[in-house]
């Protein structure tokens, strides 16, 4: 009897525990809804929306290897010059320390920068800091997959 008990509570237990460190922190939700917070606007963007997304330190890595500052990000995709049509993301892991979040995910996308229809599979490292409350985008980088 007390043998039964006593592994029905390891099995409580270990249940727990587990499901414990399937679950979301608040700051890795907070993270999430920003980064597809993010994903919308690069559909549809809007530069007040944008500018308060990133620092104005924003250094901004494309898989082609062009780098861009925040005000170059913001019109690329104002102005249509990077245009996403949709994206999708997966496989996304979260990994905050302390005010620093990093998160991993692969995109795939149908674009049309500049008119031209074409497709993206990227592999993306976001960097975000948290600053007055909110999280914001310090940096990215992407590389073809």
């Amino acid at each position: 009897m007390y043998r039964k008990t006593f592994l029905l509570a390891l099995l409580g237990f270990c249940s727990v525990v587990s499901f414990n460190s399937q679950a979301q922190s608040k700051e890795e939700k907070a993270i999430g809804q920003a980064v597809e917070q993010m994903r919308l606007l690069m559909i549809n963007p809007d530069k007040a929306k944008l500018e308060a997304l990133a620092v104005d330190q924003l250094t901004y890595g494309h898989s082609t290897g062009k780098l861009e500052d925040k005000a170059a990000f913001v019109e690329a995709l104002t102005s249509g010059s990077s245009d996403f049509v949709n994206i999708n993301l997966t496989d996304q892991t979260i990994t905050v320390v302390d005010n620093t979040a990093l998160v991993r995910h692969k995109l795939s996308a149908d674009t049309a920068n500049d008119g031209k229809p074409g497709k993206a599979n990227l592999s993306v490292l976001l960097v975000w800091i948290k600053q007055k409350g909110s999280w914001q985008l310090l940096a990215r980088q992407a590389v073809k997959i």
